[in-house]
């Protein structure tokens, strides 16, 4: 595979659409580093998902400044050294701003995620990942992870729908849209096979993967 061709990958997609163990298989079958979200670090998480009103702030900053500073230790060093793949993307990270701050909040966000986001890399691919609420609310399920027990099916559509409206618009990055709704790339090794070979085919900006094309 042509791994001098992507130094940078992003996995991306609401949760529990399996983006993280995506990252990791990926960056295992190219010999990459891995750089991920770290949410069990973020104090007010849990206390989110059960009272959104109160605690959407905290929660929004203490991920902004973890992604900000993942990202800065990154470009500081040799972040070229050996390829990367990441389970964010920072550009995409007002979606869930604009979805749980309110006006005064949203403003200062903001202004902190626009100074940071300057000096951010650029992603030489960015992997979608698709899948439809229900879905992803069964994934969320079966995983049974305490602090996400209380996400509701309604913020769930409200996420999809900010992600897919996010990246209807994305163009700075070569884009691969797939619908995992059809793919299994994190549990099967066939579906997995046949994404990595669909990655080092690309040839436009943005492409569509479903099973069968």
């Amino acid at each position: 595979m042509q791994i001098e061709k992507y130094r940078y990958i992003v996995v991306e997609g609401p949760i529990g659409a399996g983006k993280t163990t995506l990252a990791k298989r990926i960056a295992t079958a190219i010999g990459a580093q891995t750089l991920l979200e770290q949410p069990q670090e973020n104090p007010f998480l849990e206390k989110f998902y059960r009272d959104a009103t109160r605690y959407a702030l905290p929660t929004q900053m203490f991920f902004l400044f973890q992604r900000m500073n993942q990202l800065r230790d990154l470009t500081q060093g040799d972040l070229f050294s050996a390829p990367v793949v990441s389970d964010f993307l920072i550009e995409k990270d007002p979606i869930f701003a604009t979805l749980t701050l309110d006006d005064d909040e949203l403003h200062l966000y903001r202004q902190l995620y626009d100074h940071f986001n300057q000096v951010s890399p650029r992603a030489d691919l960015v992997i979608y990942l698709q899948a439809a609420p229900a879905t992803l609310n069964e994934r969320i399920r079966r995983r049974g992870v305490q602090s996400e027990e209380a996400i509701s099916e309604n913020y769930l559509e409200r996420v999809c729908e900010s992600y897919s409206r996010f990246f209807h618009h994305y163009e700075t990055s070569p884009l691969l849209i797939v619908n995992t709704e059809r793919l299994n790339p994190v549990e099967s090794s066939e579906d997995f096979d046949l994404l990595m070979q669909r990655i080092f085919s690309m040839r436009g900006k943005r492409e569509f993967f479903n099973r069968g094309e």
